[in-house]
């Protein structure tokens, strides 16, 4: 018997329609849910469990896996089974769970299971602007203790109308892809790429959003009170006491502030702040610590915060001593490494990066293969962040989460100003090599000035800056601080990093931590960052000023060449002998592919230096060589026959004829070396194909001056019949059928083996 399912349909305003049920599938987690739209269906699924973790955080794993089967698709590769995440997967778990860790009590410490599984794909549906939805409904229905709903959102703006949820061909048409998460009160997180837009235009694209996550949330409402709202959970928060946080806060926060005034170095300030908190634990007994020890060191990192922002809204100085407004010192260098195609190393405070470019061909494009996209990349960037950046010592486990998300986001920055004539495959790779605030924007830059360093026809240079907002609701101030140190990342209420062009925006990420905050403070931080951003632009333009004209010496050229699509087999060869010795012989790279629409064949010819891109170029001019009927041609003899010489096109190498001896001279000629030898140059004319021998024919006789008293061989005449009557000898005429007739049967004729039996 099928359970009963409690279903909600959220319209989506243009006859399009999301459903969430419940009900009928994995009924033994603590909330399960199936949202979708069109074909797309995703199923997810939470668990949390009773028991808290002796942990000061929250032990949240939001995972999001496309199954294969929901295309009609295998895995590829040999191993037929989904396995790690995809960076694709990977970037929507990030998203999903920077909405979702915040909703949670800050003292609920329980591992807790989030998992959202693509079990249906729709080409017209992109499941991931589903994702979080999903998650946010499936913990309505359970017992979590969880502040709201939340839902995400795509906006994308197409002739001008913004979009939600679009599909992936109305994204190409698109001037923005953003997705938004929020609450029905508050926006919560923002991440996406932009054409160049406004600040205001951002703006819009978010208000856009939100009015329909507020639908989306309503909906959830609904199904959880239709479903049976449960209970929420009890569990043992946290320890408090309220005496020893004042007497913590008593202690700490004077000597905090004083250090915080004074503006130090990360390492001298973190060493101060450490003493600090040694002094008042030393004020401790043993036995005390031993009791409330953790509670000392929590009580006293909200009195450092506390203290921190204070100053920053009190008196707008900040850790390093800076204005709110004002940019750390910025150095910058390129070409820095010998060997790579393009390098440069970004330097912005206790910031660095340094960005490595290499250049190849379209047979080293980063290949995607998910169930819910199939495509490749042309231009993608990779970003490392190891340990030592921060001077720490740990060990490295593959690439983190926080690695792919960030690089994404310096890729998304960059690649609308790649030009699309670009022939280059094009991989930036990031190492952060110091970091004390946004590498990922430092990565932006650094990136840039590789690029230009490689000699990428960028359209326009790009900068990035990562901002921070300290607010306070019940004073009403509130400060927006530019270009954030780490620790202003932490204690902040607002983290975003905006990266664009001295035009506009191309991409941006946002982290809000406070609630409601509005649309007039949002785009006030939007332009400080602008001007933060045009700042630093000013430093990359100052060290390089436009893209190099040329690539490196050492660097490949890249050469693009269309060629009709009868040619592509005669440059492959058979079994592509051809195309492989033509690559050994001039050192170069050769990939063919064929334009889907023309159906020409595109020849990229990568090479170090000229010499041998040229060779292949004066090949693929040798097989696409078509002489005209009636010119005349320069030629030299390769081959020397009995009945003529092979000669081969002087402006088409490889391209050869026969000379037939009958075409040598006026004159009879006995022997092809009488005439011409090998090597010799001459000029031939060409007369097409020849009707008789269906072969090219070309003439050097034609070209030469009759000699005198000259008479013609008369033409032989081919006619039988003036040869006594030869076609008289036809099949019809010849009499054999009758002559078979009159023949006997030997009679010593031995009979086959196949009849003896008969």
């Amino acid at each position: 018997m099928i359970p009963k399912v409690f279903r909600e349909v959220i319209d989506l305003g243009d006859g399009r329609e999301i459903s969430i049920e419940t009900g009928k599938l994995a009924k033994q987690a603590h909330g399960s849910v199936v949202v979708q739209s069109g074909k797309c269906m995703l199923l997810c699924t939470v668990v949390s469990n009773y028991e808290q973790k002796d942990l000061n955080f929250l032990p949240l794993t939001v995972d999001y896996r496309e199954k294969f089967a929901a295309a009609g698709r295998y895995p590829g590769g040999f191993f037929k089974r989904e396995a790690r995440p995809s960076d694709g997967e990977v970037l929507t778990m990030r998203l999903v769970d920077r909405v979702l860790r915040p909703l949670f009590p800050k003292d609920y410490h329980s591992e807790t299971q989030v998992m959202i599984q693509l079990m249906s794909h729709d080409e017209d549906v992109m499941p991931d602007a589903m994702a979080g939805l999903a998650a946010s409904a499936a913990i309505q229905l359970s017992d979590f203790p969880f502040e709201c709903p939340i839902s995400e959102a795509r906006v994308g703006r197409v002739n001008g109308e913004f979009v939600i949820n679009p599909t992936r061909a109305q994204l190409e048409e698109s001037d923005l892809d953003m997705m938004i998460g929020a609450s029905a009160d508050s926006v919560m997180m923002v991440e996406g790429e932009m054409d160049e837009i406004s600040e205001e235009e951002m703006a819009d694209a978010i208000k856009f959003a939100h009015e329909a996550i507020k639908v989306q949330c309503a909906a959830q409402v609904r199904l959880a009170e239709a479903f049976g709202k449960k209970a929420i959970r009890e569990y043992e928060g946290e320890r408090e006491d309220e005496d020893l946080a004042k007497k913590v806060h008593d202690m700490a926060y004077d000597k905090v502030y004083a250090i915080a005034k004074a503006g130090s170095a990360k390492h001298e300030r973190s060493a101060a702040f450490q003493e600090i908190k040694e002094d008042i634990k030393a004020t401790f007994s043993e036995e005390e610590l031993e009791d409330y020890g953790g509670l000392v060191s929590d009580y006293y990192r909200k009195a450092e915060k506390a203290a921190i922002r204070d100053l920053t809204l009190n008196e707008g100085l900040r850790l390093d001593g800076r204005q709110t407004d004002e940019i750390r010192p910025i150095w910058c260098e390129i070409d820095y490494l010998p060997s790579t195609h393009g390098s440069a190393i970004f330097t912005r405070g206790e910031t660095q990066a340094l960005a490595t470019v290499t250049l190849g061909t379209s047979r080293d494009a980063n290949q995607l293969d998910m169930p819910s996209f199939e495509g490749e990349e042309r231009f993608y960037l990779h970003y490392n962040f190891p340990p030592f950046c921060t001077g720490e010592a740990r060990p490295i486990r593959g690439t983190s989460r926080r690695e792919v998300g960030h690089g994404n986001l310096a890729q998304r920055a960059l690649k609308g100003m790649i030009p699309e004539e670009c022939p280059y495959t094009v991989r930036i790779v990031s190492e952060v090599l110091e970091s004390n605030g946004s590498s990922s924007m430092a990565t932006v830059c650094s990136g840039t000035i590789a690029l230009m360093d490689a000699g990428v026809q960028m359209k326009k240079p790009v900068s990035g800056i990562a901002m921070g907002l300290i607010s306070d609701a019940d004073s009403g101030k509130y400060a927006v601080l530019s270009d954030i140190l780490g620790d202003e990342d932490h204690l902040g209420d607002m983290d975003f990093k905006v990266t664009g062009t001295a035009d506009g925006i191309t991409a941006c990420q946002m982290d809000i931590k406070v609630k409601g905050l509005s649309y007039e403070i949002l785009v006030d931080a939007l332009k400080q960052a602008r001007n933060g951003r045009l700042h630093i632009l000013e430093k990359l333009t100052e060290t390089i000023a436009a893209p190099n004209a040329e690539v490196k010496d050492h660097a490949p050229t890249m050469v693009t060449r269309r060629i009709p699509n009868e040619f592509i087999g005669a440059l492959i060869g058979p079994g592509g002998k051809v195309i492989q010795e033509l690559q050994k012989e001039t050192e170069t790279t050769i990939v063919i592919n064929e334009d889907p629409v023309t159906e020409e064949g595109v020849v990229e010819i990568l090479g170090v230096g000229r010499t041998g891109i040229d060779a292949v170029m004066t090949k693929i001019d040798s097989l696409m060589f078509k002489p005209t009927v009636g010119n005349v041609y320069q030629v030299k003899v390769i081959k020397m026959l009995d009945f003529g010489a092979v000669v081969e096109y002087m402006d088409a190498p490889g391209n050869e004829v026969l000379l037939h001896v009958s075409e040598l001279a006026w004159e009879r000629t006995e022997n092809v070396s009488d005439v011409v030898n090998m090597g010799d140059v001459f000029d031939v004319k060409y007369f097409g194909q020849d009707p008789r021998t269906r072969k090219e024919k070309v003439s050097r006789k034609a070209i030469l001056p009759k000699p005198e008293g000259y008479v013609a061989r008369p033409p032989r005449d081919n006619s039988r019949d003036s040869r006594g009557g030869r076609d008289n000898r036809g099949r019809d005429n010849r009499g054999r059928d009758n002559r078979r007739d009159d023949r006997k049967p030997r009679e010593d004729r031995k009979p086959r083996e196949d009849k003896k039996e008969e």
